[in-house]
């Protein structure tokens, strides 16, 4: 974005937190963050709020716009499906449109008035190398082996996850090697991360693309590193921790039969999942090895599932439909391409009636997996 041309106020790297620790040692840097964006709103020519994910702050900052008469269009929309679904009436309040990334989500924010398009997912325009493959390990360190299969560990792009998960997963890794001395093993490490946080680890670390590429089968922490890595066939298993306070909370508060985001597109349990406790390096590495034989039929019947995700994920040129849906509000012109309520657009995504997954407006899908009903939290509310 900067490369484009945007004045950046904040980095990615500034404001990526996990926990509550973290986040009430940075509250003072995020608050004074937040007032700055808001002084701009007054005194800049600001025509449209573009506030993309980041709920805690955005959500905050589209109220502001909208008290100041600019227009918002939100895109990716907050996750009101797994928890607080009370976002959602703050996204009708405050939002000219929300966008969606998911095809299950724009059906249940319009049970809440909120105008949501689903405009296909943004990883399927990122250039992307066939996954599942052997590689040849030399750009990353990897010894030669006989089979050229490579596990990729994903333990997440915060230093906080790396340092819950990673553990676990390279002693999963670790007991896979003793059993297939063949495998190698490759760690994704994000740029703003250094390389001593994985030294204890003792295998090559590469970017996310790279490992991505290389993977033969995959351990990965939950999020949209499971969505890249179906996209690029690579079969997998998910594991996760938190803190002992944040566990104890979200498991109150989250609402969804999955925290797999594959699962959840799919609408059936394809992947494997261990949580907190749940997440052993026996029970890691036993899953892992289901998939590793190429013949295996867990592994066939998880590469099946992903075609049904990519296809359920929408059509390539989401920013393109993004940027229409932008002109289109400070215009006041239906964008070319462009979604309007019950129109279907020209890449054939029909507007927020009907998703990718086949669920309907207040109807329960084929499978059951995401349904709708009217429960107490108000309409909407995933069961």
């Amino acid at each position: 974005m900067e490369a484009a041309g945007v004045a950046r106020v904040a980095g990615l790297e500034e404001l990526s937190v996990m926990g509550a620790a973290e986040v009430l040692r940075r509250l003072p840097r995020f608050l004074r963050l937040e007032r700055g964006i808001r002084r701009l709103f007054a005194t800049e020519d600001v025509r449209l709020f573009l506030p993309i994910d980041y709920p805690g702050l955005n959500l905050r900052l589209a109220r502001s716009a909208r008290r100041q008469g600019r227009r918002v269009l939100y895109y990716i929309a907050p996750q009101v499906w797994a928890w607080r679904e009370g976002r959602a009436r703050k996204l009708r309040r405050d939002c000219d449109r929300v966008l969606t990334v998911l095809p299950f989500e724009a059906a249940l924010l319009e049970r809440y008035g909120v105008r949501a398009e689903f405009v296909g997912h943004p990883l399927l325009d990122a250039p992307r190398a066939p996954g599942g493959g052997a590689g040849t390990g030399a750009a990353a360190g990897l010894p030669p082996s006989g089979t050229g299969r490579v596990v990729g560990l994903f333990p997440g792009s915060r230093a906080q996850e790396v340092r819950c998960m990673l553990p676990v997963f390279a002693e999963a890794a670790r007991r896979l090697a003793r059993r297939h001395p063949d495998l190698d093993f490759i760690i994704a490490r994000p740029p703003h991360l250094p390389e001593s946080l994985y030294a204890e680890a003792g295998f090559p670390t590469a970017g996310a693309s790279e490992a991505t590429e290389r993977s033969w089968a995959a351990l990965t922490k939950s999020g949209t590193i499971t969505l890249e890595l179906a996209l690029a066939s690579v079969p997998m298993v998910v594991g996760y921790r938190m803190g002992a306070v944040e566990w104890a909370i979200g498991r109150r508060l989250v609402r969804v039969p999955s925290i797999v985001l594959v699962n959840l597109v799919a609408e059936a349990r394809i992947v494997p999942e261990f949580l907190q406790d749940g997440l052993t390096a026996e029970r890691a590495a036993e899953a892992l090895d289901a998939l590793l034989d190429e013949g295996a039929s867990a592994r066939r019947e998880m590469l099946r599932a992903f075609d049904v995700v990519r296809e359920r994920l929408g059509k390539p040129g989401c920013a393109a439909r993004v940027a229409a849906h932008a002109v289109e509000l400070l215009t006041g012109r239906e964008c070319a391409g462009g979604l309007r309520a019950g129109r279907e657009c020209a890449g054939g995504l029909l507007a927020g009636r009907e998703c990718a997954g086949g669920l309907l407006e207040g109807r329960e899908s084929a499978s059951g997996w995401l349904a709708v009903r009217e429960g107490a939290g108000g309409p909407g509310v995933p069961c």
